[in-house]
């Protein structure tokens, strides 16, 4: 069988080969000529090696290396990846609705989607996955769960758990269905004249939920809205456009694709009459703002639409189009770079001019140009969207990444969950027990050593090569002792944002993602900041207008 393929991929390689060079013969030799000797080195490997080789993971191995010379979203997509790619487009998927992780050699659901399958089964947080349909899935990755538990909608599955707190195991049957994830997980009103929605992705339906979520907040009272972007990778780029032209009137420029083929650069133009175009607005983004979100947060800026306010964004101006190849696979491909209706490009890595070590470089300051909004405001390339008005988020400590990177909060809410009934509503829940919760992770193995400590480990073995250790031992003790993990001090020092992160947790397990969203907003820092902005018009129409020296954005780029 093995043999009986490999027969199969030489000879679609041999006719590749052979296509290809009387393609190219007369225009580029080069090309031809290169796929000539792969096929003979291919061959040759095929025929000869002393073991076994995979023919079919030689290639896409192949494939993977070249692709990578270029940039990181120009990618091979074969036909087993072609639903995971479906659904990073269209955010629906035939499946239970969970999210899992692994835990030891089996995997534990972490968050059951609110209305779906899973949910409606009875499936929590915290249960242990110890069988799928018989199936016995101890030391299985999360990749084959996920694919175990994906299926046909209208198809059943029998998961075998193990619930926290019970010894023995049960069997809970669920139904698939097509999971449909919300580009807008969650909206609602601030106060009595301020709504705020969140987009976490710009798949099909993305412009249709923002203008359902801004129509809905319109009737509850939203005199203006926050726009909340952050955390936001991207998407269609088609959707970018429609949702600007939600707040934006018709005939604007939101963006322009130029590349190497002029055939496909095209330039987007608002085509309707927008639905909301005098709501004043604020735009939250932060360094995982990228692509569509740029898009967005770029042209609102660049047409003085939107306040921007939070951290530079990510800086991915390029844009990538499929293009089919035989056997059900694709090619995502970068076709060109954008540019927002200033005239600037965000793109903030140069792949085209690699260093010697095939690192990338920033645009440098002295390249950095400046543009004006429609305004006359000045605004910079050279990477990102700088924001109109800084907001830096809450730097996490290390022992706050500690308790979440080590699951101990996940595994806290879940001893908490089986003691408490019911909490406060979503946005009122303020968790209270936190000597409990000291008490809880004094018992749990938390490890928990800071940066400075790491890298000063390092400088001891160092100093002990180069034989300057005993000389200076009495100061390298002195530094360890002084940055030596105090637990319990940690835990004092960052009470409040070890708290934050419990609520958020427990929300979730009430009140799902929309819960837990509407319990963070009620605390964001940069929330606060665009209320206090969109509550003063004055304010807000002297930064669109270039009146305020608040609003002057630096030209600095972090």
């Amino acid at each position: 069988m093995i043999r009986q393929i490999r027969n199969y991929i030489i000879i679609a390689v041999v006719a590749l080969s052979t296509l290809l060079f009387w393609a190219f013969k007369d225009d580029n030799f080069a090309i031809a000529k290169n796929l000539d000797i792969f096929y003979s080195l291919f061959r040759e490997m095929n025929m000869i090696y002393v073991d076994e080789t995979d023919p079919e993971q030689m290639v896409k191995t192949a494939i993977d290396a070249m692709l990578q010379k270029l940039d990181p979203y120009t990618v091979y997509i074969p036909e087993s990846q072609m639903e995971d790619f479906k659904f990073m487009t269209t955010g629906q998927y035939g499946g239970i609705g969970a999210m899992i992780r692994k835990d030891g050699e089996y995997v534990v659901i972490t968050e059951p989607y609110e209305n779906f399958p899973a949910a409606k089964a009875g499936l929590r947080a915290g249960d242990l996955v110890k069988m799928i349909d018989n199936i016995d899935v101890k030391g299985k990755s999360t990749e084959d769960m996920s694919e175990l538990l994906k299926g046909e909608p209208g198809s059943q599955v029998s998961l075998t758990i193990q619930r926290p707190g019970t010894e023995q195991e049960q069997i809970i049957r669920v139904t698939r269905e097509k999971i449909s994830i919300d580009a807008v997980p969650y909206y609602g009103m601030l106060n009595d004249s301020v709504g705020y929605f969140l987009l976490s992705s710009f798949t099909q339906s993305a412009s249709k939920e923002v203008k359902e979520a801004a129509h809905i907040l319109h009737q509850q009272g939203a005199k203006s809205m926050v726009f909340d972007l952050r955390g936001n990778p991207g998407g269609l780029l088609i959707e970018s456009v429609n949702i600007v032209n939600l707040f934006v009137e018709k005939g604007n420029e939101v963006v322009a694709t130029k590349g190497r083929v002029s055939q496909w650069d095209k330039t987007y133009i608002t085509k309707n009459a927008a639905a909301f175009p005098d709501v004043p607005m604020v735009i939250l983004v932060n360094s995982g703002s990228a692509s569509a979100s740029e898009i967005v947060s770029g042209a609102m800026q660049d047409l003085d639409r939107a306040v921007i306010v939070g951290t530079r964004t990510f800086g991915k101006g390029l844009v990538q189009a499929t293009r089919p190849l035989s056997y059900n696979s694709q090619l995502k491909v970068t076709t060109a770079k954008y540019y927002i209706p200033s005239g600037r490009c965000i793109q903030a890595l140069d792949y085209s001019h690699r260093n010697e070590d095939g690192s990338v470089g920033k645009v440098p300051d002295s390249l950095i140009t400046e543009y004006r909004t429609a305004n006359n405001r000045i605004v910079y390339d050279g990477g990102g969207i700088l924001p109109d008005i800084k907001e830096e988020p809450e730097t996490m400590s290390n022992i706050a990444y500690s308790l979440v990177a080590q699951n101990h909060i996940f595994d806290y809410a879940t001893q908490y969950c089986l003691k408490h009934d019911s909490i406060a509503p979503a946005r009122d829940y303020r968790f209270a027990d936190y000597d409990d919760f000291k008490t809880w992770i004094a018992n749990r193995d938390l490890s928990c050593e800071s940066y400075c400590a790491h890298k000063l480990d390092e400088l001891i073995e160092i100093a002990k090569e180069e034989n300057y250790y005993e000389h200076s031992q009495a100061t390298f003790d002195r530094l360890k002792a002084d940055l030596a993990n105090d637990q319990n001090k940690d835990l004092e020092t960052f009470k409040s944002q070890i708290i934050k992160l419990i609520e958020q947790e427990i929300v979730g397990r009430y009140y799902f993602q929309k819960g837990a969203i509407q319990n963070m907003v009620a605390k964001d820092k940069a929330v606060q900041k665009a209320l206090e902005i969109l509550s003063d018009s004055h304010r807000y129409q002297s930064i669109l207008v270039g009146q305020s020296e608040e609003g002057q954005i630096k030209k600095a780029i972090e």
